[in-house]
């Protein structure tokens, strides 16, 4: 499954890649291996065309908003340069129809001798600073009442995502870290949770197909995968890439700093023992991560405790996610008490699910027709929203399509439905970058709300006696005090928290220790979401706007 217009750099000759090579090192004025909006904006000017032909060449190499070119996403770009200059129509499925992407001749480039002999004298110049450097110097010593702390240099921000972690930790960090926000809501952010690939959640039944949709984008069977009709997958296994085909424990995953699952450490061992990674080379698992869970129980089985707590792990990961899809069987359409409280559990993430209505194949189209209604029958009363949710129907499995069922017609829809999820699949890495600002805008909110809602229950305690019963007061009547934050801020109803939850999370702490409000926190994220990320926005925009 392809998911990136970028050409891979084999697909050029070895004579074309020296030249694209050179021209990327002449065209990366930083030396950072990234060419940014400033860069290609003088660069790809020799190249004559117009301005609006190099603003869509910039929005097709740079599909993933990250707001600079790898090496990689200039090949593309120097490809279309060269078609474009041939008198095509630049699209994103220009490099995906008939043509020869071998056969591609480098652009023409007016003036490009003479950027490469700046680049070659500025680069002797640089020899030789470094060679004078070499040679022994005196430095007079400085009086001491003279002497400077040395200041540290600011932080280079090279892309959106830097430009976020930056704003994080002087920003909302210190925000979330006063009013203990990380108990109650999420888990501080660290450096992988920006890094990290966009993932994908499969929710369902035991035996909807789950393992089943994974090997078929796959292609093949993942580390570890086990299908059978019985409730095989009784763990939490997420499926990435990596150098080689291996299983890697959840203890091992949650303490590796360079991954973003530090944050489950809070559901304890009970939960990490069934949480395990799957690693692979795969091209698909290059651009997303894909999470397993396992089936949600229905019937007497529900009856017996999980070890851990499934609906809280299943919202964290849903925090996390790009999509979550919920799949459904049409032999299997009850949704059991578990399965709604984890749809309850997805409260806030409506935006990134998807229902499936797997192995329709199954029944005929006569029944298909009623099952598709009693489906959306049953989610209307779970989902509680009068817009319709979107419903893919298909068998995606590696066997044939039961055409004696279905019929020609039923074959010809499951294939147009296959290809819409598919397209919905390729374009998460695209809107990845998208979805983190979201997230980081939402989140700084929440923040922002809980840190009114502990103000307000703090000065609501007594100065001297009294105080537990006015604590346990406040928590009777939270629904109450969240109105009374609501109306005196002016604040959104549905963006305020869990009252369960919160008042859960609550009778751990002394609400007497929280800090007061502090004006300064608050109007350093006004300013943030105000000022600091419309500015990142345009800093990492197409050049050519």
């Amino acid at each position: 499954m392809e998911t990136s217009p970028s050409i891979p750099i084999g697909s050029c000759t070895k004579e074309h890649q020296k030249i694209y090579k050179e021209w990327f090192n002449i065209a990366d004025s930083d030396g950072d291996d990234r060419i940014s909006g400033n860069d290609a904006t003088i660069f790809f000017a020799m190249s004559k065309l117009s301005r609006q032909e190099l603003k869509q060449v910039w929005a097709v190499a740079d599909s993933k908003r990250q707001g600079f070119l790898g090496l990689a996403e200039f090949i593309t770009a120097m490809k279309l340069v060269s078609l474009a200059q041939d008198g095509h129509e630049i699209t994103s499925d220009l490099l995906k129809g008939s043509v020869d992407i071998k056969s591609i001749e480098p652009p023409v480039l007016e003036g490009l001798e003479n950027l490469k002999q700046k680049a070659s004298k500025a680069c002797t110049n640089a020899e030789e600073n470094v060679a004078g450097a070499t040679q022994p110097q005196v430095v007079p010593k400085a009086p001491w009442f003279k002497s400077k702390p040395i200041t540290k240099a600011p932080e280079n921000v090279v892309t959106i995502v830097d430009g976020l972690k930056r704003l994080y930790n002087e920003k909302l960090k210190p925000l979330e870290m006063t009013y203990h926000f990380n108990d109650f809501a999420s888990p501080l952010l660290t450096n992988s949770d920006f890094d990290a690939k966009p993932m994908v959640m499969l929710l369902g039944q035991y035996s909807t197909g789950k393992t089943t949709f994974i090997k078929h984008l796959l292609g093949c069977d993942y580390p570890g995968a086990h299908i059978g009709p019985e409730p095989t997958t009784d763990r939490f296994v997420v499926v990435m890439t990596g150098p080689d085909e291996r299983t890697i424990p959840g203890n091992t995953m949650a303490v590796q700093a360079d991954m973003p699952f530090n944050g489950l450490t809070s559901f304890g061992g009970a939960f990490l023992s069934k949480f395990e990674c799957s690693q692979m080379p795969h091209t698909l698992l290059d651009q997303i991560t894909l999470v397993d869970t396992p089936g949600v129980l229905s019937g007497e089985k529900q009856r017996t405790q999980r070890s851990y707590d499934f609906t809280g792990v299943i919202s964290w990961f849903a925090a996390k996610c790009d999509m979550i899809l919920l799949l459904f069987d049409p032999h299997k359409l009850d949704i059991s008490d578990e399965f709604k409280r984890v749809i309850a559990s997805l409260r806030g993430n409506d935006d990134k699910i998807r229902v499936v209505l797997n192995k329709a194949d199954q029944v005929d189209t006569q029944q298909l027709m009623r099952v598709y209604g009693a489906l959306m029958w049953s989610l209307g009363k779970v989902l509680n929203t009068p817009e319709v949710v979107r419903v893919y129907i298909g068998s995606f499995n590696d066997k044939p399509i039961n055409e004696s069922a279905v019929g020609p017609l039923g074959k010809g829809l499951f294939v147009k439905e296959q290809n819409d999820l598919l397209a919905d699949l390729m374009n998460i890495p695209k809107k990845a970058c998208d979805r983190k600002i979201n997230e980081f805008v939402k989140r700084a909110r929440a923040a922002k709300i809980h840190a009114y809602i502990m103000n307000h229950l703090k000065k609501e305690m007594p100065v001297m006696m009294g105080k537990s019963k006015a604590q346990q007061r406040l928590m009777d009547n939270l629904q109450e005090e969240f109105g009374k934050v609501q109306r005196e801020f002016h604040l959104p109803a549905g963006d305020f928290p869990n009252v369960e939850h919160f008042r859960q999370v609550l009778s751990g702490y002394n609400i007497d220790k929280f800090e007061r409000l502090k004006p300064k926190m608050i109007q350093a994220v006004d300013d943030m979401l105000g000022y600091d990320v419309p500015d990142l926005l345009k800093k990492f925009r197409n050049p050519y706007d």
